[in-house]
């Protein structure tokens, strides 16, 4: 289902597509959605297609000799290909199904761990990584005996890259990397990282779950080695997310797990593993998930992505200037190339206290640590209030959030 490029960016026609901007919060006060960094919202052609998959053509892939398993399969089989396309991976070989984000770094981290990483070895992560892109690693560092080591950042929430070549040696195997913060909305400058691994022979893994929503995605432009990133993040599918990786490594990496359709042929003695992508896809996929997907990013790509995140990127300036007119509140994440998100926090006020407030004006945002504390202790702070934004929301909800901050505020310091 195929929709040329829209000419224009018109938000109210964005807007309605998706039912369930419509919601009253507690059946008074019009739903503000600005908790995109955590999940977006889903167009009804995305809801339209998961549905129409469990009443017509609901069946597991690969494996069934009629009609319906052939339909399935080449469904799934078609996801495949366009998430390659959106990637502009080299081949579909390259893409594998994963449940998100946080499975496709733990498949990637524990296949490499595997004969490709020994006691000594190196692991460079950020300050400013989701935990999903340091537990992992962590992890992989006690099993081996590698050693994790952390680009640092500066207090506007940018890399501090000098350090970057300062901590490469000849024992660093691998550079992880997020592309966009979650937390602070700053969009790293990964092409020039991955340039700089590559010519000390280092593959580099790229945490996309922030970025693919808002800024362009090519894989082959980016030279990364692995890109990963969640459905639920593009305006997916929850339960479905991609791992993409060059065949030369994705050959050399044994299978993240075992079990059916990973393999060719069992044996008590010996098992003889199934060609790529297939090798790390064991088991029944989330087939409506991948199918979601696909039919997500067909819908999303018909917009110009640099309208997108123009759009984006103004009502991130337009909050951050209303909300630096309020006392006491201040910004945490100022870098100069950054996206989507707003972090802050308010003297006097807890953020979780100014979440439950909004809340009660129908205005949704997230509070916490965002898991990334590594970033929270660098900040000297507990926790922010984060207003994340999307391709659906407007100016006038930038102002209903901020006039509803003012008065949960005055209402707290009273």
């Amino acid at each position: 289902m195929g929709i040329e490029q829209q000419v224009g960016f018109d938000v109210e026609r964005v807007r309605r597509e998706f039912p369930i901007l419509e919601t009253k919060v507690r059946g008074t006060k019009r739903l503000v959605y600005l908790d995109n960094a955590a999940t977006t919202q889903r167009p009804k052609r995305v809801i339209d297609t998961l549905k129409e998959f469990y009443e017509k053509y609901n069946s597991n892939v690969h494996r069934g000799a009629h009609w319906l398993s052939d339909l399935a399969t080449k469904m799934y089989e078609d996801a495949r290909k366009t998430v390659k396309e959106f990637l502009n991976a080299h081949s579909h070989r390259e893409i594998v199904f994963v449940r998100g984000t946080t499975e496709g770094i733990n498949l990637i981290a524990t296949s490499f761990s595997r004969g490709l990483l020994k006691e000594g070895d190196e692991i460079i992560v950020t300050e400013m990584e989701h935990h999903s892109n340091i537990v992992p690693w962590q992890l992989v560092a006690q099993q081996t005996g590698a050693v994790l080591k952390v680009i640092p950042i500066n207090d506007k929430g940018e890399l501090i890259l000098y350090e970057l070549e300062n901590l490469i040696t000849d024992r660093t195997k691998l550079i992880s990397i997020v592309h966009v913060s979650n937390s602070l909305g700053t969009i790293n400058p990964v092409k020039e990282i991955i340039s700089l691994a590559h010519q000390k022979g280092i593959p580099v893994v790229v945490d996309g779950a922030q970025a693919v929503a808002h800024i362009s995605v090519d894989v082959q432009d980016l030279d990364c080695d692995f890109y990963v990133f969640s459905g639920h993040k593009i305006y997916g599918p929850t339960g479905i997310g991609v791992v993409y990786g060059k065949e030369e490594w994705l050959e050399k990496m044994p299978p993240y797990q075992g079990g059916g359709d990973m393999i060719k042929e069992v044996t008590f003695e010996k098992t003889t593993y199934n060609e790529l992508p297939y090798k790390f896809e064991a088991g029944t996929p989330n087939i409506a998930g991948a199918i979601g997907l696909a039919e997500a990013l067909k819908w999303f790509k018909q917009f110009d992505i640099n309208e997108v995140h123009s759009h984006e990127n103004e009502l991130v300036q337009y909050a951050t200037e209303l909300l630096k007119e309020i006392d006491g509140v201040r910004i945490i994440g100022e870098a100069d190339n950054k996206t989507a998100v707003v972090s802050f926090i308010a003297d006097g006020v807890h953020p979780h206290d100014i979440g439950t407030g909004l809340d009660m004006e129908g205005v949704a945002i997230r509070t916490g640590h965002h898991c990334t504390q590594p970033i929270m202790c660098h900040f000297g702070i507990m926790a922010t209030a984060r207003a994340s934004f999307a391709i659906y929301n407007t100016r006038e909800e930038v102002e209903i959030f901020v006039d509803a901050l003012k008065k949960v505020l005055k209402f707290f310091r009273r």
